[in-house]
């Protein structure tokens, strides 16, 4: 099968409204996940690039907050117009650099403008409050103001999405923004920022850097121009990074690792929860924060489930993402390879049994097959590691009971997914499982207006709905004694 050829560009680092080389000229690597072959550079910053990010920022937030809400919401809604302009060659970039299929880069190219588009608009409704006051001549209030510049640290899975809820809720509350994006992933990011400043974003609004993620992270973290840190990635590094922004006080938002629990009780709809859960599961190869991980089946169902589940299973076609007809990609970097086979290797050792996939596909590249495993004790590495991959793990429970405590057995709570027909067991779903997100009988379309974020080892704050605003915001009261 033929894929398309297309002209993959070399990114630089963009500070001050301008797109440069680094300070030395250094650069690194862009590999296509499906071939193992380079297909283009990216700047490597160094410290004194990001010494220009941080003075520039600095006084884009001066000019950015002074802007009225209403502007920025029409600057913010012209950039995501052209965005939209340009998905068709935004989509291969991110499709050929990252591996995911060109439906679903596009699919997430699509939302990055919504998600654009509904911050720009909330941001307008950022309303401060009057409060009675105690005296006749006296007057109280309560304002809300852009906390200040913003370091962004974002992963390589959906390079758009996760830049695009820091970015936007940055910009709509009238902050300034550095964003380190990530270096596997760098031309659809690069595309992202270029159509705000074609929309009029001025000068020293938003930079982008690209480098090394644990020098620009403590260089960045601790620096005074720095007012909010927010992270996407995995739970050891944003504990890193947490405690990191909080021996300076630094305002933080975490968005990190989880291992997403599906019960299917005895009283669901099958046939409904295997297609949507299968869906879910292989969807960017598995390699999605929210991705659903451990099947928690009841045992009545489990083995209707499992055959459902394996023949939806059967309809992924792994192929290059820009392929026609792919419906599955490779995984993005060798690294994740390893992990499935280690992961697949230990559940055998302990007594598990591959049902499907289970091994590389072919020599070139980093293709897996769609995996579903079945009898792994809970002990396995499967059950305990987020596998972050194209893997499934199905377990036996004898009552809702006792999936929703193997649900929070582990320390994450980002995301779950349940399955029922009954109104009582979905309050009990709702009230008891330890999770930031609960889907019910539903897919987990991430949708702007609604709240993103997990508890416990998750991390904290919002990246979606009037949530993720606040974290961005900082409240001043004040009251007035009229004399």
């Amino acid at each position: 099968m033929t894929t398309p050829t297309i002209d993959y560009p070399s990114t630089r680092l963009f500070i001050n409204g301008q797109w440069r080389d680094s300070a030395n000229g250094a650069s690194l690597a862009v590999l296509n996940p499906a071939t193992g072959a380079e297909i283009g550079r990216v700047a490597h910053a160094q410290i004194s690039d990001l010494d220009d990010a941080l003075a520039a920022t600095a006084r884009g937030f001066e000019t950015w907050k002074a802007v009225p809400a209403a502007e920025r919401c029409r600057i913010m809604r012209d950039a995501a117009a052209l965005f939209r302009s340009r998905i068709d060659t935004i989509a291969q970039y991110l499709s050929l650099e990252q591996g995911k299929p060109l439906a679903e880069a596009k699919g997430e190219a699509q939302m990055s403008a919504d998600v654009i588009d509904w911050f720009a608009e909330e941001g307008r409704r950022v309303y401060g409050r009057v409060v009675p006051p105690r005296a006749a001549n006296a007057t109280q209030v309560v304002l809300k103001e852009p906390v200040g510049p913003v370091a962004a640290f974002t992963p390589w899975n959906f390079p758009i999405n996760q830049i695009v809820r820091k970015l936007s809720a940055a910009l709509a509350t009238g902050c300034s923004i550095i964003i380190k994006a990530p270096e596997e992933t760098p031309a659809s990011p690069a595309a992202l920022i270029q159509a705000f400043a074609d929309a009029g974003v001025p000068a020293g609004v938003v930079q982008l850097v690209y480098g090394n993620p644990g020098e620009i992270s403590a260089y960045l973290i601790p620096h005074p121009v720095i007012r909010k840190v927010t992270f996407t990635g995995s739970t050891p590094v944003g504990k890193q990074l947490a405690a990191l922004a909080g021996q300076y006080m630094k305002r933080v938002t975490m968005e990190l690792g989880g291992h997403a629990p599906v019960i299917v009780c005895a009283d669901a709809n099958v046939a409904h929860a295997a297609k949507v859960a299968a869906n879910a599961k292989f969807r960017n190869a598995g390699q999605v924060c929210i991705s659903p991980t451990r099947f928690l089946v009841d045992q009545s169902v489990a083995d209707e489930f499992i055959a459902l589940f394996l023949a939806q299973t059967g309809k992924v076609k792994v192929g290059e993402g820009l392929a026609s007809g792919s419906t599955m990609g490779p995984l993005a970097n060798a690294r994740r390879l390893s992990a499935m086979q280690q992961l697949t290797e230990d559940a055998l050792a302990r007594g598990g049994k591959v049902l499907t996939g289970g091994s590389r596909i072919g020599t070139q590249g980093n293709f897996f097959a769609p995996t579903v495993i079945a009898d792994a004790p809970l002990d396995a590495q499967l059950f305990n590691q987020e596998p972050f991959g194209p893997m499934a793990a199905v377990h036996r429970v004898a009552s809702t009971d006792e999936a929703i405590a193997e649900a929070n057995r582990l320390p994450f709570g980002l995301a779950a997914y349940a399955f029922t027909s009954s109104l009582r067991c979905a309050h009990q779903l709702s009230q008891q499982v330890q999770t930031g997100m609960l889907w019910i009988n539903a897919p987990a379309p991430a949708w702007p207006e609604m709240p993103f974020g997990g508890v416990k080892d998750s991390g904290y704050g919002s990246e979606g709905g009037p949530e993720a605003l606040e974290a961005y915001l900082n409240t001043k009261s004040v009251a007035t004694l009229n004399l």
